[in-house]
């Protein structure tokens, strides 16, 4: 099982910390984002990277190399545009590293979940999809009170009103073949490829995380992981 680490994004949100450090690399506790999430997959069995990276890909090939020192395979595809969320898997692909029948696992490299790849592997392969996308409920918090109209007449009003939507969490898991479909050396996100697959009556599956799940993408969240890593290992 072949675990893809989407690194190669600025990090533009954690700026000034990122103009010099990719945000793979910003600590967390004593170690960088990306070698806890490596850590914690290499716990579940997973032993073969690929590593996609793009900003600063330097930092983060020296200081990984091979992964041999986290007990680990770590090789590496490179971005020299930004690709999105999903191009940089054209990179893999054509990088001749997958086996034809591997199931292909897919994750951003700012997340820090509980997420059970294996099961996700397994649940993948079983209901035949194409792609699965791992999904997780999203609450967001209306920070106005929102009115309900009859024409000009006011019938009510809910105060901040909470509505909780189905999102990505950032996690997937592919056959070879969808990988087909990725343009090479092209912008391409995720979003794209599900509505390809979608085109090509190809089966798109949802698999669902209630667990641990925390994207770091801003200030507020880098102290959050911090604090989760305190507590955990407190």
């Amino acid at each position: 099982m072949k675990m893809v680490l989407l690194a190669g994004g600025k990090g533009v949100r954690l700026r000034p910390l990122t103009y010099t450090i990719p945000k793979p690399l910003l600590p967390i506790g004593e170690k960088p984002i990306l070698e806890e999430i490596i850590e914690r997959l290499r716990a579940q069995g997973v032993r073969d990277f690929v590593i996609a990276v793009g900003y600063r890909a330097e930092l983060i090939e020296t200081y990984f190399r091979d992964g041999g020192q986290l007990g680990v395979t770590i090789t590496y595809v490179r971005e020299t545009e930004p690709l999105g969320t999903a191009g940089p898997l054209a990179l893999v692909r054509d990088a001749g590293i997958l086996a034809p029948d591997e199931t292909v696992l897919a994750m951003n490299g700012d997340l820090l979940t509980d997420i059970d790849v294996k099961a996700l592997a397994a649940a993948h392969e079983r209901a035949g999809n194409e792609l699965t996308v791992v999904t997780r409920d999203f609450r967001l918090q209306h920070p106005y009170g929102v009115i309900q109209t009859e024409g000009d007449r006011v019938t009510g009003i809910v105060e901040k009103p909470a509505v909780t939507d189905t999102i990505s969490a950032g996690v997937y898991a592919l056959r070879p073949s969808a990988l087909a479909l990725i343009p090479a050396g092209r912008f391409f996100d995720v979003p794209d490829l599900v509505n390809a697959l979608a085109a090509a009556g190809k089966r798109v599956g949802a698999w669902r995380h209630d667990g641990e799940w925390l994207a770091i993408d801003r200030m507020e969240q880098l102290e959050d992981a911090a604090r989760l890593l305190a507590e955990r290992h407190g």
